[in-house]
Parts: C-alpha cells; structure tokens; sequence
C-alpha cells in the first residue's frame, strides 16, 4: 500500500510542479497582449511561451494528475494495493522524459508550434517525440486501470465495481480513444517530416486526425473533477450519493458521447463538406446530458447533506453545508464556472453561431472557465482531500485553502469575462501583439487591463497552493483517517452488466467514431489527388514553410 500512495504522490508532485511555471507564463502572456510594458517584448518568446504554457497544461498536468488520481483510487476504492506497481513506475518514467524532451526543444527556441501543433508549422523531432512518448507513456496507465477492475471483477463475480473504479476505468478507456488521433498524427505524419523522412505533409489529414483527440481530451481532463463530484463531495459534505446508477450513466455517456464531435472545431476548414461538420455538432450537443444529469446529482446529494445537518425550509440546506470544508467549497465555485463557460460552449459548437467567434478571445476565454477553471479548482480540492491520508500529515490549513480556491475563482472570473467581451468585439486569438493607436483595438485596452490583474490574481493562488501543499507535505506525521468515497441512498446489490463494463460502450464507440470519422479520414487516402499537400523546406524550428 505504501508504494501505491508513493506512486500517486509523486505523479501529484510532477502535476503541480509543472502548474505553477505554466501559470507564470500564462500571466505573462496576458501582460504581453495589454497596452502595459512587458518584461521581454518578443513574438518569438510570445509563441514559445504559448506552447509551452498549452503543452505543459494540456498534455503534462492533466496526465500526471489524472494518472497519480487513477492510482489512488484504485487504491482506496478496491481496498488493496495497485496491481502493476512495477509497470506503473516504467510508465511514470516515459512521461517524464517525454516531459522533459518536449520541453528543452520549447525553451530552446525549435518548437513554437503551440499545444496543438497544427502543420504546415514545423517543430524538432524532439518536440514530437517528447509529446509522443508522455501519450504512450500514459497507455501503461490505462491498461493497469482496466487490468485492476477486470482483476476485481474476476474475484468478485456478480459484485458492482465501486463507482470511483468503474469511474477511473472509464477515464482511462476515453484517454485511449481519444489519444489514438494524436499519436496517429505524431508517429505518421509529423515525426516522419521531422526526422526528414518525407518532404511533404498533408495538413489537412493531421488537422482531422488531431480533431479526434481536441475536444475528447477536454473530457479527459473533466473526468477526475466529476469522480470527485460523485464520490467526494456527498461524504465531505456529511451526506450521501442521490444515485450510484445517475454516477454509473454519467461516466458511461462521457465515454460515448465525447468522441466523435471533434470536428466541430473545423468548421472554418475547407477539407470537409458540411454534412461531416454538422453531423459533429449534432453529436456535440449530447455531451450537454451527462453534464445536465450531474449537476442535478450533486445538489441533490448536496441538500441530502444540509438536511441531515438540520437545514430546513426551501433553501434553508443551503447554509447548513459545512462551507468550512475545501471540497464542498471547490464544488460550489466550479459548477458556477462550469454552468458559464458550458453555455459558451453551446456558442461555440453551433454550426451557425460558431463564425461569430471562430478564432477569437472568445474560444480562450471558453476553454479556461471550463479547465483552468471548473475543472482546476476540483483538481486542487482533490488534492487537500488526498494528500493527508498519502502522507500521513494533516492539510495545513483548511482556512488558507480556502483562500485559494477563492483566489482562483474570482481570478479565473476577472480574466475570462473581459476575454469573452473583446472576442465578440473581434479581438483575434493567437496574436502576440496589439496596436493600441489603432481605434478599433483601442476601444479593447481597459478590458485587456482588467484581465492582466485576474492573471495576477491567479498566480496568486497558484503560489498560495504550492506553499499549503509543502507545509502539509513538511509537517507532523499524524495518523490519518482513511480515504473513504460517498455511499449512495440506496447502495445497488447488483447492477447490469452494461453499468459494470465497458464491452458494449466500446462497441457503440467504435460505431459512433467510423460513422463520423471513417469518410473524412479515409478521403485523404482515396482521394489523393484533390488533397493539397505542403512542401516542406527549411529549419525545422517552428516557422511557417512552403
């Protein structure tokens, strides 16, 4: 049991190390595109700084998080220690020389090709390699949380897997799917043309490929916050699940319903016909149903608890909550960013609205509220849950984690609302600097302004964070109670057997993904000839080539 909490701790430890830089250089860039003076006025260090800042929260954070989390749930939740120790450590290994290679090829100037890498922009091989070793690295996670809940099943024929197991399964089973495109596209396309192999890239074949992993990872990095919604946040709140079966669903429908709707972040590209693009946006709104069931999940299992602590009237279970607890906390500030950047969200994946905000602040302000924002602040609680009963030393202190979840509320909300003003204003993303003698960009600088003080705000909190989890990490070993996860109502004596595997929704998948991905992928290789390639020549250092 002993190695198991080593290895979730320090998959955490890489998380947040990685976290706090990442931060700084996000709140740098927002100081780079204000009106104010910036220390290093660079575009070149502007775009660096924007792939590693997109590389290292997209890929490095999550992963390490999502692996270290995966872990101490199988721990906790099946009662035994992690079968495969030795397996996780290799694969723990791979991430992190993944990390660092990716990240030396950034710093030394060979990779500003941003998180999503987009060809005819050219990185070093190095950079590709350490991408692709961090996502295949993390396979040896996903199968060790298959092979755990399989291994549980066998020896407890007929018996509902816990829900945080079947949970952390399914979180396991999305990132295969969803990471199949990106490594695809790296170990096809973009390392061969790194590595000088081929001279041309088709950049509409990677783009697509790409898109199968852009909008599933967002549910990749969702998945703990949503475990913690149904298996933490009911018990830290003194009360108890409303349903095991809503939990079961909600992750099921995660796995369906997030994969094949990546598409719908190339509307503006020509290389599909509308019939594709349409087809994804309509999947799309699906994902809005596992969200919507949650959400009445938790404030029902929330006013189970207020009650129980003697909360009355319509509202009156409200304050009756132990507020004073950093996870009922963390949950309230999230479902707020949740319910605002989710209705964003409906803007973004309309297939008529979608033009409006194509390429602005807008989709930035977007994906921050629901990851930097929803789904961090759970990211931080599930941390000030884990960490005593990892280390054996209390959390020092509540009060001043609370703080922090604060601190990062209030900051995400002052960057991301003025973000949302200026991107249906027409500010354009991905633009390092802004000419604020120009009237039309002029009109944008006071809100910009606004937004640079929500960054501060925010590294703020990131530091505040850093500094409550190594005093807990430094002080008194106490004995610590057990982890334990939320019961339901009515805990199930059995389930069926489609809420306790994941043989039939990963039928349904495959379905789903040939049906929206088999054409628009397949036409580049049938279709050859009407596809425009790109002739890739000179540095391989992240500069637009012919």
């Amino acid at each position: 049991m002993q190695n198991s909490s080593r290895l979730a701790l320090y998959h955490y430890w890489i998380a947040f190390a990685v976290f706090l830089p990442s931060v700084l250089l996000g709140a740098w860039q927002m100081l780079m595109r204000s009106p104010l003076p910036a220390p290093l006025e660079d575009p070149n260090a502007y775009y660096a700084s924007v792939t590693l800042h997109g590389t290292a929260m997209a890929y490095v954070v999550t992963t390490f998080f999502a692996m270290g989390f995966g872990y101490a749930v199988t721990t906790t939740s099946l009662g035994r220690p992690v079968r495969g120790v030795a397996p996780a450590w290799i694969g723990f290994a791979i991430c992190l020389i993944g990390t660092a290679m990716a990240v030396i090829t950034v710093l030394a100037g060979q990779a500003s090709v941003l998180y999503t890498f987009y060809p005819p922009l050219l990185a070093s091989a190095w950079y590709y390699g350490g991408a692709f070793l961090l996502i295949a690295g993390s396979m040896i996670w996903v199968v060790i949380m298959i092979y755990n809940m399989a291994a549980w099943k066998r020896e407890n024929p007929g018996q509902p897997v816990p829900l945080p197991m079947f949970a952390i399964t399914a979180t396991a089973i999305l990132w295969a799917w969803a990471a199949s495109g990106v490594l695809l596209e790296l170990a096809g396309i973009l390392l061969p043309r790194a590595l000088g192999l081929t001279t041309q890239i088709d950049a509409g074949l990677a783009r697509t490929l790409f898109s199968v992993t852009l909008h599933a990872i967002v549910y990749f990095w969702l998945m703990p916050a949503y475990i913690a919604f149904y298996t933490l946040v009911p018990q830290a709140a003194g009360g108890r699940l409303y349903s095991d079966t809503m939990g079961r669903l909600t992750f099921v429908m995660f796995l369906v319903f997030s994969l094949p709707v990546g598409m719908h972040h190339m509307f503006a590209d020509p290389d599909h016909g509308v019939g594709f693009k349409f087809l994804q946006s309509f999947l799309t709104f699906f994902v809005a149903l596992p969200t919507l069931l949650t959400i009445f999940s938790i404030c029902a299992s929330l006013e189970i608890a207020g009650r129980a602590r003697g909360g009355t009237g319509l509202l009156g279970w409200i304050p009756a909550l132990p507020w004073g607890e950093p996870m009922v906390l963390a949950v309230a500030l999230s479902l707020v960013m949740l319910g605002l950047g989710g209705f964003g969200g409906l803007i973004n994946m309309s297939f008529a609205m979608n033009s409006m905000i194509h390429n602005t602040s807008w989709v930035t302000a977007h994906f921050h509220l629901i990851f930097g924002g929803a789904v961090v602040i759970m990211y931080f609680a599930i941390a000030y849950e884990m960490w005593p009963r990892i280390t054996g030393r209390p959390l020092r202190s509540k009060r001043v984690a609370r703080w922090q979840l604060w601190l990062w509320f209030v900051g995400m909300m002052i960057v991301t609302i003025p973000w949302h003003i200026t991107g249906l204003m027409g500010q354009p993303r991905r633009v390092a600097i802004f000419d604020y003698s120009d009237p039309f960009t002029a009109r944008m600088g006071p809100l910009v302004i606004v937004s640079v003080a929500g960054g501060v705000i925010l590294l703020s909190s990131a530091i505040l964070l850093i500094v409550v989890l190594v005093r807990s990490q430094f002080g008194e070993r106490r004995l610590a109670a057990p982890l334990t996860y939320a019961l339901a109502v009515n805990p199930p004596k059995s389930v069926p057997a489609s809420l306790n595997g994941f043989a039939l929704w990963n039928a349904i998948v495959l379905a789903l993904m040939v049906l929206a991905y088999g054409y628009p992928i397949g036409q580049f290789f049938v279709l050859k000839s009407s596809v425009p390639a790109y002739e890739m020549t000179g540095p391989s250092n992240g500069s637009i080539v012919r």
